[in-house]
């Protein structure tokens, strides 16, 4: 790491604040050299590399001159021979206050047990009511530590890891410092699950061969959009870090290449007005994610945040991440609480959107002073940090945790099935209330049941937890699973006889077992109960059969744009499939070559936006005739590749070349063509193959340099 030396430290607080008193901040930087002369980090170091490294932390924020030196002095009173008496004779009592309070805060054993870790909790919130600068100190220093953890021992990176992930990155959350959020978040993630994180980046890694340089593509599709509505605006993008990924592989039960919005984007307006012409912009380029929309500047978070978020099904149908603010709203995104001491040219920054820490803190220890013991405290605490969650509690006194908008029904779920299936009402807070209810934080829940009770159909809409939403699907299936068979038999007998076919108890199983169902009397289970369509059945046994050729787009009709007497042909270098964003190319005396808008080879022709025509694919159902090439590695055993040629053809694709690229004693390197409908048809064969253990790798191929013949 780089030795700051003091000019340097200055240099960084004179480039946000000119009027920086200098003198002091030299004279802190000595005095606090001089009193930890001798002392080492566990790395070797001189430990007054630890202090000054804080302070260039809290520069990024624009701090003021007091949490610098602050950040310069924490360590002096409780390590060195230092006292309060010195520090506020020598630079000030507001100094020496927020030096004796990150004192405090650094002697709080925030990991030990459950009674003195509320106790320490309260004094953290008083500490943090008298000068919220103390906590951002803390904060700084343990960002720093945890940059630098590798030198600790083992165990000892653990617990500060736990002690991490538990009270310091939530707490940098609810002030609103998401970043320093997520940077501690990862630094934990990397000393408590090493190779869940490995996991993600390789994934990642692999992603990105695949499909190139993703984030780079949708912001110039974004900038591409603005600039055509004439709105100036920064546009940024980037892949969400390991540990948030993570946790929504955890939250939603998926593997990686399940997940959606891995990507986030930003973008900065000039105005308020331009935030919402931006998410018209948006919206109207690309479909939102129902659900998924949230509008922070109409109604702000209590740190002061205030964000537009949106989610839409982007390039090649990735789900990407959009928030959209002004620069002012941006500087509070970024610093939260804390942008109420940032300074700019020599000023305290005039932010309209920063919240007044004393209001923040007032309302978040409001509920805290009501709390009789310490328990209780340090749930509310909790309930607070983690304001994703809902935190509800048992007669007993136990917490459920349960995500936001979950009901009573939910919470009957999450305590046991048992409880769930014969729910009759709930009271919270001792007050009867529906079912459908959502609960709040900190509430008290009481399930009342009867025997005899069984789940109704409604509930399925009223609950928001996959574990309830089974448990009641099951119980209903079990219940009317008599009747549902009845009326699946029926429903099977028609569609078969639609196709010629008869619904024999074999074809029955044959469908249960391609569709990894147990039996025949589950796939009439299932059609009952509107689980599952006749159609599926049918096209799974006979899917020449079930949809006409009379049904799907001729293939001279497969793109939308072109003149009467004009024919087109797919690019080779980049084989675009139905479902793609494309563009047209015309050549004289070939048509017109249809490219995806991102093959590398449309640079070429930017300069000739004669020659370009807007196209898009026909909607519909298209013919399996789309060449796709497809770059695979598999393993060199017996009936390893006839084993892959049978999943290609279960997927109702077809192989139309194969070529061996590379033979290894172990691997096979093969170059497949295969003939797709569209893209989702190319996704639903690629996952076949990821999922297959004997396969090694798996890439599209496109190559900017395969011309069209």
């Amino acid at each position: 790491m780089q030795k700051i030396d003091v000019e340097d430290l200055i240099s960084l607080v004179r480039n946000y604040n000119p009027k920086t008193n200098e003198a002091l901040i030299r004279k802190a930087f000595d005095y606090g050299e001089r009193m930890h002369e001798g002392q080492t980090r566990q790395s070797g170091e001189p430990y007054f590399t630890h202090p000054v490294a804080v302070a260039a932390i809290l520069t990024e924020q624009q701090l003021d001159d007091a949490t610098i030196i602050t950040a310069l002095l924490h360590d002096t009173i409780e390590d060195t021979k230092s006292t309060f008496t010195e520090v506020s004779d020598l630079f000030g009592t507001e100094v020496a206050e927020l030096v004796d309070g990150v004192t405090k805060l650094t002697n709080l054993q925030l990991s030990s047990s459950e009674t003195k870790q509320a106790e320490n909790f309260r004094k953290l919130f008083m500490a943090m009511s008298k000068d919220l600068r103390v906590i951002l100190v803390k904060l700084a220093d343990r960002l720093h530590n945890m940059r630098t953890i590798k030198s600790m021992r083992a165990e000892k990176q653990v617990q500060k890891a736990r002690e991490t992930m538990d009270i310091y990155a939530p707490l940098a959350g609810r002030m609103g410092m998401q970043w320093m959020r997520e940077e501690l978040e990862d630094l934990a993630f990397r000393v408590l699950n090493p190779e869940g994180r490995s996991s993600i980046i390789r994934r990642f890694i692999t992603l990105q061969r695949e499909t190139g340089d993703v984030v780079h593509q949708i912001t110039n599709d974004i900038r591409l959009e603005l600039d055509k509505d004439g709105i100036v605006a920064d546009v940024f993008g980037r892949a969400k870090k390991p540990y948030g990924i993570w946790r929504k592989m955890q939250e939603k039960d998926q593997g990686f290449s399940r997940l959606s919005d891995i990507y986030g984007f930003r973008v900065i307006t000039e105005n308020e007005a331009d935030c919402y012409r931006v998410l018209g912009a948006i919206h109207q380029r690309w479909r939102a994610v129902p659900g998924r929309f949230k509008d922070y500047i109409s109604q702000p978070k209590s740190n002061g945040y205030r964000s537009i978020h949106t989610t839409v099904s982007g390039r090649d149908g990735k789900r990407v991440e959009v928030q959209i603010r002004t620069r002012q709203m941006h500087e509070v995104a970024e610093s939260g609480v804390a942008a109420h001491w940032s300074y700019r040219d020599g000023v305290r920054a005039e932010n309209p959107f920063a919240v007044d820490p004393a209001k923040w803190l007032a309302s978040l220890t409001e509920r805290f002073e009501t709390a009789e013991d310490h328990d209780e405290f340090l749930e509310h605490v909790k309930l607070e940090m983690y304001s994703d969650q809902v935190f509800c509690f048992t007669p007993k006194g136990d917490v459920v945790k349960l995500p936001r908008g979950a009901t009573p029904l939910d919470y009957a779920y999450a305590i046991h099935t048992r409880i769930g299936d014969s729910c009759v009402g709930a009271k919270v807070d001792g007050i009867r209330v529906p079912l459908w209810t959502r609960l709040k934080n900190g509430q008290s829940v009481v399930i009342i049941t009867a025997e005899g009770q069984r789940p109704q159909a409604t509930w399925i809409d009223i609950v928001v937890t996959g574990r309830a939403k089974a448990a009641i699907r099951k119980s209903l299936r079990e219940e009317d699973r008599e009747r549902f068979i009845k009326l699946g038999r029926e429903l099977a007998r028609v569609s078969f006889e639609h196709v010629g076919k008869k619904a024999t108890e074999k074809a029955l199983k044959t469908a249960a077992k391609q569709m990894g169902l147990p039996d025949a009397a589950e796939v009439l289970a299932r059609l009952g109960s509107a689980e599952l369509r006749a159609q599926d059945v049918v096209e799974t046994l006979y899917p020449d059969l079930a949809s006409s050729p009379a049904d799907e787009i001729a293939a001279d009709r497969a793109v939308v744009g072109l003149s009467p007497e004009q024919s087109f042909a797919r690019a080779p270098c980049c084989q675009p499939v139905p479902g793609e964003r494309i563009v047209g190319i015309t050549y004289r005396g070939r048509g017109v070559v249809v490219h995806a808008i991102d093959c590398p080879n449309l640079e070429e022709l930017e300069d000739q936006p004669e020659r370009w025509i807007d196209l898009h694919w026909h909607s519909g159902k298209h013919p399996a005739m789309h060449t796709v090439s497809l770059n695979l590695t598999i393993r060199n055993d017996a009936g390893v590749l006839g084993h892959i040629c049978t999943l290609i053809g279960e997927q109702k694709a077809n192989i139309s070349d194969m070529h061996f690229a590379d033979r290894k004693p172990d691997f096979y390197r093969l170059l497949i063509d295969v003939d797709l409908r569209d893209v989702e048809h190319l996704h639903t064969v690629m996952t076949a193959l990821e999922a297959e253990s004997d396969v090694a790798e798996l890439e599209r191929v496109r190559d900017p340099d395969r011309k069209q013949n």
